[in-house]
Order: structure tokens, then sequence, then C-alpha cells
């Protein structure tokens, strides 16, 4: 906690050159004809398949795709039990390559945990728009998943790793069934929340794909959040300073998701009123929304510490934890000096674990750049970095 509060004290005396993430407000969602928010996958399906795609709405599509689908797979929840998701599959202009287009598993970053969030019934706004069509015009076709319960049954499971890691490859396994020209080769792509999808999906990407021809060949993380368990271990009422509104959102996230993923430790007994209100409104509100009406002391949250729950520290290191071991594929991590949602000592002490394991990783650091801005000044490297890898 106290990093992050330094971290977000600098940058607020700090001006024009840091500044959270602000996205457009939320709009009435668009799911292309196909609403499957109730709809449980069929018995007899199987993780990865295909259950259904959909031409997406025009205005959902982005400048570089030629072509867009949503679609519908089965992929578990957080309860370990089949269940589905939903995304898309973005087709470059022209005519594919040769064994056709390879792949880039895009994983967003936060947008809320209610269905009106989901990423795929909602216009991408502008910086995913610029970002997902660079890609698509170096000659990459895009599967973005919206991660389980994110416009289909249940709660998205926000920062739980191991399920994020399901739902992006399960959903590369899902479009290679659409009939589409895909290659088998493919890499992930994610930023912040996503980030932290991607490396998961990175760690797990050769387990969850065995028994498939799918070639993966690495990842591509920016603002990566990692080692957050301990920081949100020590919450408790004695966080008395008010955070930065985007960083009290994710807060909220976090506690809806755990406590929604791990109900026998009762997260409840040490929240008060104000913090019950708080993951009510964050299994509802996107991000947009939460982030003008959190409580931003997050003190006011709790009647007790959140380490006064037993063993929560294990389960919290088990829902959010990064591994730092296992790497069989490239890592790029890329890190702004200047980013307030996700503080560099975050992704710094993420790559400084990866390096004394001995992982595949390299690190871009962009001094003057915020969550945002990262994204831009690091395709000047990942986009090398993938055409690396890809070949």
């Amino acid at each position: 906690m106290a990093a992050i509060v330094v971290v977000g004290a600098i940058s607020a005396l700090t001006p024009g050159t840091a500044a959270a993430d602000q996205l457009p407000p939320t709009v009435p969602p668009d799911f292309s004809g196909m609403d499957v928010r109730t709809t449980a996958p069929r018995v007899g399906a199987r993780a990865g398949q295909l259950l259904g795609h959909v031409p997406m709405a025009p205005r959902l599509s982005v400048p570089g795709a030629a072509r867009a689908l949503r679609i519908h797979y089965a992929t578990p929840n957080q309860h370990g039990v089949l269940a589905s998701s939903t995304g898309v599959i973005l087709i470059p202009h022209g005519t594919a390559p040769s064994g056709g287009w390879p792949v880039i598993a895009w994983a967003h970053g936060t947008v809320g945990l209610g269905d009106d969030c989901t990423p795929s019934a909602q216009p991408r706004f502008a910086r995913d728009s610029v970002y997902l069509s660079h890609w698509l015009r170096q000659g990459y076709a895009v599967v973005g998943t919206d991660y389980v319960g994110l416009g289909t049954p249940g709660l998205m499971s926000y920062l739980n790793g191991s399920l994020e890691a399901h739902s992006i490859v399960d959903s590369v396994k899902a479009a290679q069934q659409s009939g589409l020209p895909l290659a088998k080769r493919w890499a992930i792509v994610g930023q912040s929340q996503g980030a932290g999808a991607a490396m998961a999906g990175a760690h797990a990407a050769a387990a969850l794909s065995r028994g498939t021809a799918l070639d993966y060949r690495g990842v591509v993380a920016t603002g990566t959040p990692a080692n957050i368990e301990h920081i949100v271990s020590l919450l408790g009422p004695h966080a008395v300073l008010p955070l930065p509104a985007g960083l009290a959102a994710y807060l909220g996230y976090i506690l809806a998701g755990f406590d929604d993923s791990r109900p026998d430790l009762h997260v409840e007994r040490v929240l008060t009123p104000v913090g019950e209100r708080v993951v009510a409104q964050a299994m509802t509100r996107c991000y947009p929304e939460m982030t003008a009406g959190v409580e931003r002391v997050v003190g006011r949250w709790f009647s007790a510490p959140l380490r006064s729950i037993p063993a929560v520290l294990p389960a919290l290191t088990r829902y959010l934890g990064t591994p730092i071991t296992g790497y069989d594929r490239p890592i790029f991590l890329g890190q702004g000096l200047f980013d307030v949602d996700v503080p560099a000592a975050s992704s710094l002490s993420l790559y400084a674990q990866l390096r004394a394991n001995n992982q595949p990783v390299e690190l871009h650091l962009y001094p003057d750049r915020d969550h945002s801005g990262t994204v831009y000044a690091s395709v000047r490297d990942s986009t090398p970095f993938l055409a690396r890898i890809m070949r």
C-alpha cells in the first residue's frame, strides 16, 4: 500500500506527466444479435469448442479490420465448471498468406465486471482501436477474449490468472474452428489487466493447447500488475489516505472477484457497510462509472484487517499471483515510469524475479510515459519483437 500511495502522490505532484486511464462513458451493449448472457454451454461441450459466431456490428469493429466476428465458446469458470466466454475475431485487409494469418490473442485491460462492460459489445475506445489496427496492418489476425463471465453467465473473475489463461487459450482454439484462414502460429499481447492475463496465458499456453496443432511463440505485456497480492493482503481500516479513483476501482474489482471465487473465506466479515456497497457496485459498474463514484479512502471499507481472515494471503496468491518460473517462450515486458494505474514497481519487481529465475524475458522502459502512453510507445519495440518470434 505504501508503494501505491507514494507513486500516486509523486504522479499527482508532476503536472502533465501522468494520468490515470480514462474511458468514455459506457453505452448500452450491442451483442450483434448473439446475446448469451443467460446461455449455458450445451451438454457435452468441451473447453475451446466454438459454440457460435455472428458478424460483429460494424460500429464495434476497428479501422484495420476487413472482417469482424463475435464468437461464443466453451471455457471453464472460477469454480471449475465448464462455462463459456465471448470474444472477437478480427481479420486484416488483403489476401491471407499461405497457411493463414498468424494470430495475436489480445487480452484486454480493465473495463469492469458487469455484462454491460463486455468489450465485444462496446465500441473500442481510441487507444485500443489504434493499437489493434496496428497489429492488423502488420498482417496478424486478432482473437480477443472477453474473459468468462463478461457477457456470459457468472461474474468475471478479475485478475484471476488461471481463469484468464483458460479464456485466452480457449479463444484461440475456438477461432481455429471458425473457417477463417488462421495460421497455427500465435502469440499473446495484453495491457494492464490483460498484461497479467497474458503472462498467465503464456505460462499455461503449452499445457492448455496440448493435443492441438497450435504453435505458441511468445508474449507482449505492457503495464503488468504483479505481486499485488501482498499489497491487497495489507488492506484494512488503517489505509486512511485517499487513493486515485482508478486504483480504488481496481481494488473494488479485486475484492468482488476474490469474494466470488472464494466464498468460503467470507470476505464480507471484515467489510463495513461502505465496503459492502463498494463490492456491490464493483459487480455491475463499468470502469468509467466506477471511478466516478468510488469511495477513495479504502480504510473506510474495512472493519478489520483483511489479514485477520485465516489463510487469506495464500488464497490471494493463488488468485492473483503471477508465475515467476516455467516459461518456455520469449517474454516482452513494457513499462512506463509515470504509470499511475500500474505503478512501475509492479512490473519491475516481476522482471527482477523472472531474471533471477533465468526466464526468457526482456524489459523495455518508457521513462516519460503513463499507462496508455506506454501502449503507444512500446509499438516501436514490440513490433520487431513479434516479427522475430512469429517467423
